[in-house]
Formats: C-alpha cells, sequence, structure tokens
C-alpha cells in the first residue's frame, strides 16, 4: 500500500487536478490567480521507479510510456479523484493510505506517491506559451498549504552569521547573559548586551562557502542579510518584507536613497530567488539553475498557482511576500551563546527561512 503525509499525497493531488484542470494559473504575491496569465498544459511528465511516463493532454489524458500508448482515461476521471484526494488529505494527519485513489494510480502507471530522488523537479510540464506559441519544459518543485509550511532555506551551521560585541564586558556578565533561557532566550540576551551597552556587528559568516556564495550572488549580501538576522533575533518581526521594509528605514549600509531606490528588497529577491532554484549553503554555488525554475503552490481551497522564472517578477514578489525567518535549534546548530576567541567576544545568530502557512 502506498502511504505518505499530506505533502508527499499533495504532489499526486496535483498531477490529479491538473490533468483535469488543462491547465494552471499564474499567482500574485497574494496567492491570487492572474486572471489573463495562464499556462495551458500540453503534456504532463513524471519519472517512475520503471522509466518516464508521458500524460499527454487532448480529449482525454493518453498514458504513454516510451513511443506506446498504454491507455487513455476521461478528463472527468482525473477531475473526481483530484475531488475526493483533497478530501482526504484535508480529513488525515500524519502519514495515511487511499486506497481508493491507489487503484487508480496503479490504472495510470503511477508507482510511487514522490517523484525519484535523483530527479531536481517534482514535476515537469509541457506549456502551450500563448505569446511565442512555443511549447516549453517547465520544472516544478510542489510546495503544499494542506500540511506544515516548508522550508526554503535549511538551517545549519552552514548558515550561522557570527557577529562581533563591542564594548565593555566581563566575563562573569557573559555567564549571565548566557544562563538566560525559555522560548525567546536569544532575544532576551540580545537585550542584555545592550543593556551593559554593548552592541554587535557583523563580522564574519562561520562557513566560507556560504559566504562566498552570497557575495558572488551580490558583494553586499553578507552584511544586508546579517542586518535582517539581527533585526528577526531583536524584534517581534519575522516575514521577510518586515523585516527587509524596517532595514530599509534604517538603512545600515547607508545606500544612497535620496531618490528611494529599493536596494534592500532588490537584493532580497535576487537572494531568495537564488535559494529556491537551488543554491545551498554548503555546496559551491555556480549560477547555474536546476531543472526546477519554479513552485507550484497548492493552496488550503486546492487551487494550484505556479510561480516560476518564466515569469521572473511574479515569482520573486511571491518569494518575498510569502516567507519569513524561523528560530532553528540553538543547541544543535551551535548559536546564540557569547563566546570569547582572541581576547574578543562574539555570537552566532543563525538563518533558517521557511514559507509562510
Amino acid at each position: 500500500m502506498l502511504k505518505g503525509n499530506k505533502g508527499e499525497w499533495s504532489e499526486i493531488y496535483t498531477l490529479l487536478k491538473l490533468l483535469g484542470d488543462k491547465k494552471v494559473y499564474v499567482g500574485d504575491k497574494d496567492l491570487n490567480k492572474i486572471p489573463n496569465l495562464l499556462y495551458p498544459i500540453i503534456k504532463i511528465l513524471r519519472d517512475e521507479k520503471n522509466g518516464s511516463i508521458e500524460y499527454s493532454v487532448n480529449d482525454e489524458i493518453k498514458i504513454i510510456q516510451g513511443d506506446k500508448e498504454l491507455l487513455s482515461i476521461s478528463i472527468d476521471d482525473f477531475k473526481d479523484k483530484a475531488k475526493f484526494l483533497l478530501s482526504e488529505i484535508k480529513e488525515n494527519s500524519k502519514t495515511f493510505e487511499v486506497p481508493e485513489i491507489e487503484k487508480f494510480l496503479s490504472q495510470i502507471k503511477c508507482s510511487s506517491l514522490k517523484a525519484k530522488s535523483s530527479v531536481k523537479t517534482d514535476i515537469r510540464i509541457v506549456i502551450h506559451d500563448l505569446k511565442t506559441n512555443m511549447h516549453p519544459v517547465l520544472g516544478f518543485s510542489i510546495k503544499s498549504q494542506l500540511g506544515s509550511p516548508s522550508t526554503l532555506l535549511n538551517a545549519g551551521k552552514t548558515t550561522n552569521f557570527i557577529y562581533k560585541i563591542s564594548g565593555l564586558i566581563t566575563d562573569s556578565q557573559v555567564e549571565n547573559i548566557n544562563s538566560i533561557n525559555g522560548t525567546g532566550k536569544i532575544k532576551e540576551r540580545l537585550i542584555a548586551i545592550e543593556n551593559n551597552n554593548c552592541k554587535i556587528q557583523f563580522n564574519n559568516l562561520e562557513k566560507d562557502i556560504f559566504k562566498n556564495n552570497l557575495v558572488l550572488i551580490d558583494s553586499l549580501l553578507p552584511k544586508l542579510i546579517a542586518e535582517i538576522i539581527k533585526e528577526f533575533y531583536s524584534s517581534k518581526k519575522s516575514k521577510i518584507i518586515d523585516l527587509t521594509n524596517e532595514v530599509a528605514y534604517n538603512n545600515p549600509l547607508n545606500f544612497d536613497i535620496t531618490h528611494e531606490h529599493k536596494y534592500y528588497e532588490y537584493k532580497l529577491k535576487k537572494f531568495l530567488t537564488e535559494v529556491a532554484v537551488g543554491m545551498m549553503p554548503a555546496t559551491v554555488w555556480t549560477g547555474v539553475y536546476d531543472a526546477t525554475g519554479g513552485y507550484l503552490v497548492v493552496k488550503e481551497d486546492g487551487d494550484i498557482l505556479a510561480y516560476h522564472l518564466y515569469n521572473r517578477n511574479e515569482f520573486e514578489d511571491y518569494l518575498f511576500h510569502n516567507t519569513k525567518l524561523d528560530t532553528a535549534s540553538s543547541s544543535r546548530h551551535s548559536f546564540g551563546k557569547i563566546y570569547k576567541e582572541n581576547g574578543e567576544f562574539y555570537i552566532k545568530l543563525n538563518l533558517q527561512i521557511r514559507f509562510l502557512k
């Protein structure tokens, strides 16, 4: 029996729903469809254990493997199964089975819930571009709002930013500050540092690879993101857009804002996009995008919206308006405590980015 969580079953729901709809709308920054911007679907490609399966969209859905057409199934069957699966995903929790859907999946030669791990996309769609009359293959990662919010950038020691503490601070004061515990301990520790007439200033990243990846995208990104992180741990703000606006207002990088250039927003959008298309903190980034160039977002009401580099502005706006910073485990990733090195005091703060619910 096939068994999976809400996110895994959402991949199957996406396949069934898109084949039933025969099109997918591009979304705006607020997760609303843009009425005049859609992708008519020519076919969907899915990599199974026994090879690639093609679902060709005509009056019916033709299932093709290699050069051989295996069978045809009505559009209505896909619509009905998608509707049924959506209700099952909403009603169940943790991992669960859906025998009625599994029988249908066997019929359409879909043998697993997730795409092959060697494939970097969850789903590939051949669309009809209404502007150019071309049929590009677009790769998507599926993000579902039916389950827990997924991460855009996972935490690790690789995402630790190092800040130097300037001002007079004693070993006993450090011990007292580090002893602060509780849910908001890191924020309380930063407040305690300030109460001791000290300031924290960005010094470096813990890992050179991530630092160099950021510099490759934009030479000022390490400093800019460090300010975003410091604002997150020092305030009640967590949404990327709110943190960026606050940092932009304070303008710690001293940009020339005479003509209201949106330096901070622009650079953050570029960073989020690079992460979305494949940049990872522990791997040297060359700027070459994975086959995945976008996201399909499964909304809570079952609608599916597309965000892709094919429509870059909409993709960037979606990422900027629908992500937040999150606090990972400080013990696991070794951050949030003051430490001494070569007679100077430092503290590490961690970067983790998660999608909004």
